[in-house]
Order: C-alpha cells, then sequence, then structure tokens
C-alpha cells in the first residue's frame, strides 16, 4: 500500500518530463508575493506569477491575473499576459518564466530592467491628480498615509489586511 501512496504521489507531483511541478498558491487564503519580489530583476513579476498560477487552478479569490499591473509589465517587456498564462499552464518554473520572459519580445537592457523596476516601486498615486482621491480612500481602508505611501506599500498593506488571522 505504502508502494501506490508513494506512486500515486509521485504522479501528482511531477509532469511528464519528471521534474517537480510549481504548485500554486491558493489566493483565497494568502496572498501573492509581493510586488517589490523581484525574478530577473523585474517588479511584479513574482506577483503576476502566483496569479496566473492561481487562476488556473481556481484558486484565484479577489485577485486578477492581467490586471492593469500586470499589463504593464507586459507592456514594457512586449509580451502578451495570455503568453505568460499558457506558459505556466505548461508547468514551468520561475525560472523558467524568468529566462522566457528575458528572451522575449523587447529586448531590454539591465539597467533599463532595473531603472523601470525602480519606477514601479516608486510610484505614488497620491501625486497624480487622477488617481489622488482613490488612492487616499485605499489608503484609508488599510491605515496608510496615502502622501508618504507608494502603490506597493498600498498593495502590500492591502494584502495584510486581507489574510489577517
Amino acid at each position: 500500500m505504502h508502494y501506490l501512496h508513494t506512486l500515486f504521489y509521485h504522479l501528482m507531483t511531477t509532469n511528464q518530463t519528471n521534474k517537480p511541478m510549481n504548485t500554486s498558491k491558493n489566493l483565497t487564503k494568502e496572498a501573492p508575493r509581493s510586488p517589490r519580489n523581484r525574478l530577473g530583476d523585474y517588479a511584479l513579476l513574482a506577483r503576476m506569477i502566483d496569479k496566473g498560477r492561481a487562476d488556473l487552478q481556481g484558486q484565484v479569490g479577489e485577485y486578477h491575473f492581467a490586471c492593469p499591473l500586470d499589463q504593464m509589465l507586459c507592456e514594457f517587456k512586449g509580451v502578451k499576459a495570455d503568453e505568460v498564462k499558457k506558459l505556466l499552464g505548461s508547468g514551468a518554473t520561475d525560472e523558467q518564466v524568468v529566462t522566457w520572459f528575458s528572451t522575449q519580445g523587447t529586448s531590454k537592457t539591465a539597467e533599463e530592467i532595473k531603472a523601470w523596476s525602480a519606477g514601479v516601486e516608486g510610484y505614488r498615486p497620491y501625486d497624480n491628480p487622477e488617481k489622488k482621491d482613490w488612492f487616499v480612500g485605499e489608503c484609508a481602508k488599510v491605515g496608510l498615509k496615502p502622501e508618504a505611501s507608494t502603490l506597493v506599500d498600498f498593495l502590500e498593506a492591502d494584502d495584510a489586511a486581507s489574510f489577517k488571522n
């Protein structure tokens, strides 16, 4: 019986190339990785991967794959969110996604990637007249001072508030 359990576990946790499959986060129970968590120096990529995998598993919860932030990353690199999702559906690891992402679309230097990612992390909706009122309201819900917060600060605080125990 132990052999059957081991065989079943192996079949359920490996793909046809006998490599371990990625397990997706259940975003109804935990938050995706922070937008600050960089893969290949790309801000947002780890979070987009988590949302894409969870979406494929029907466990995306209140999150959205291909949201405006995901689209910003895709536009920066010149790739389509659907292409990323297809890659994720193949069972690609984070490292494989980074390799694919770095070789597809518009070529970017390491400096361009770092500068873009720093810009994403530093973006302050409070400074944008079209976003200010929305951001003030959202920050109030999670106890942040909007004039001193970035969008990433808000997303992290919102994730934390969403999954308080």
